[in-house]
């Protein structure tokens, strides 16, 4: 499997997800530049989590024009896998290879903490190593989490089962306590927390590394 990380102004989680990968890859992605427009042949492309473009104007609204953005979007639309984590979420909302859009924390503070989700799906190559109605706990780190999107495209999503990570505890006013939804295509899914930050004992938690070592078995 070929993956690559791509790092953006203000990007802070490129190297931990760099790390995450090559655990349960083997070897190092390639880590790619936000000015780059042309990517290598790849399976996995990751949007790390941070503060791309010091999240002026909207997070994730300037590195969703960045040249780098248009041959993801290309990939993805021909099947090539993308997982957004945290501010990479916020992004794929932006870039619109995922509905919704991601809002102010309802409580308008900046949250950094363990939070336990359910995982809803795991028909899918992200999550295929978790079982259904499983807890996993992973960190939080946002100011703007609180997924919201139009009733029918919520129904959408809750019906073709896209709303696969559901908080169990809403920290952020989520609507339906969503953490995390995927594509209908099944090859794109963003999350706000952080499985990178979770990926080891050391971590305290290691129930993220299951979602990298699903990638990598799966594709």
């Amino acid at each position: 499997m070929k993956a690559a990380v791509v790092v953006f102004p203000g990007s802070n989680c490129d190297r931990d997800t760099a790390v995450a990968l090559e655990q349960a890859l083997g070897k190092k992605p390639h880590m790619i530049w936000h000015a780059d427009t042309e990517l290598p042949k790849l399976d996995l492309i990751v949007l790390p989590g941070g503060f791309s473009y010091g999240d002026y104007l909207r997070t994730g609204a300037m590195a969703a024009h960045s040249p780098v953005m248009r041959e993801v979007v290309a990939q993805a639309q021909k099947g090539v896998y993308v997982l957004g984590i945290c501010n990479g979420f916020q992004i794929l909302c932006e870039s619109r290879l995922l509905p919704g859009v991601l809002l102010r924390n309802n409580s308008l503070k900046f949250i950094c903490r363990p939070m336990t989700m359910r995982v809803e799906s795991n028909d899918n190559n992200f999550l295929r190593q978790y079982k259904v109605g499983q807890e996993i706990t992973m960190p939080i780190a946002h100011g703007e989490g609180n997924y919201f999107a139009e009733p029918e495209t919520l129904k959408r999503l809750e019906d073709n089962g896209q709303a696969v990570l559901r908080y169990k505890e809403n920290p952020n006013g989520s609507a339906h306590d969503i953490a995390g939804i995927i594509n209908d295509k099944g090859n794109v899914l963003g999350l706000m927390p952080h499985p990178e930050r979770a990926a080891e004992s050391l971590h305290g938690c290691s129930d993220g590394a299951a979602m990298f070592k699903s990638l990598v078995k799966n594709l």
